[in-house]
């Protein structure tokens, strides 16, 4: 059955306290951990976790309580993953490799540290379709991540959404006229023009990334 923020905190009060000591924590000891003003208050949490079968106790005593082995197993579960090493966003930079004629390599201190790149931003991806954009090295099937902005400058490589319907990735120029220019990076392919009005832009390109397997 469903809980309250409030209820999954005493659950985890006392599966906390069952572990660091051995045995499931007083009336008076649930109050005071979470700050609760009364007994009766931890009374009140206490008989409505018992009717959701969380935990179960005995009248007339102190130490009574016993959390369901299902929600403890849970709660350790939880604290696993919480504790888990979060997913490394740091690559070393070994140096720079020649695309032409073979060079000397040599080791750089360098890292690349894509969390930077992900902080601080409304970002979202896409994958592209088609070869519009091949001369900016854009291919089918890239991955772009794109800043979601309707802040761009003339030559930013944008998605536009082209009245109401259609979205594209293109450079976007604003034109003299009062129109923008849609640029294709593929000399085959014409631009696109279209009025401002007609235009929402989407979110700029951040990144591009490639899969190879």
């Amino acid at each position: 059955m469903a809980l309250t923020r409030r209820q999954k905190d005493v659950l985890d009060f006392i599966a906390s306290f069952v572990v660091s000591h051995g045995y499931c924590p007083s009336y008076e000891e649930i109050a005071t951990g979470l700050d609760l003003a009364s007994l009766a208050t931890v009374h009140k949490h206490i008989q409505t976790l018992e009717t959701k079968q969380y935990l179960s106790r005995g009248f007339n005593q102190s130490r009574s309580l016993e959390l369901s082995q299902a929600y403890l197993r849970e709660w350790q579960r939880e604290q696993s993953a919480a504790s888990a090493p979060a997913p490394k966003l740091e690559i070393e930079v070994q140096g720079r490799i020649a695309a032409g004629a073979p060079v000397e390599t040599f080791a750089t201190n360098d890292t690349l540290n894509f969390s930077e790149l992900l902080s601080d931003r409304d970002l979202y991806a896409l994958q592209v379709r088609g070869q519009s954009m091949i001369e900016d090295h854009i291919c089918d099937g890239d991955f772009v991540l794109i800043e979601r902005t309707a802040d761009v400058r003339n030559g930013d490589i944008v998605v536009a959404l082209v009245k109401g319907s259609d979205t594209t990735l293109k450079r976007f120029y604003r034109e003299a006229d009062g129109r923008a220019r849609l640029q294709p990076a593929n000399s085959a392919m014409e631009p696109i023009f279209v009025a401002l009005e007609d235009l929402e832009i989407q979110g700029k390109l951040l990144a591009v990334l490639r899969k190879y397997r």
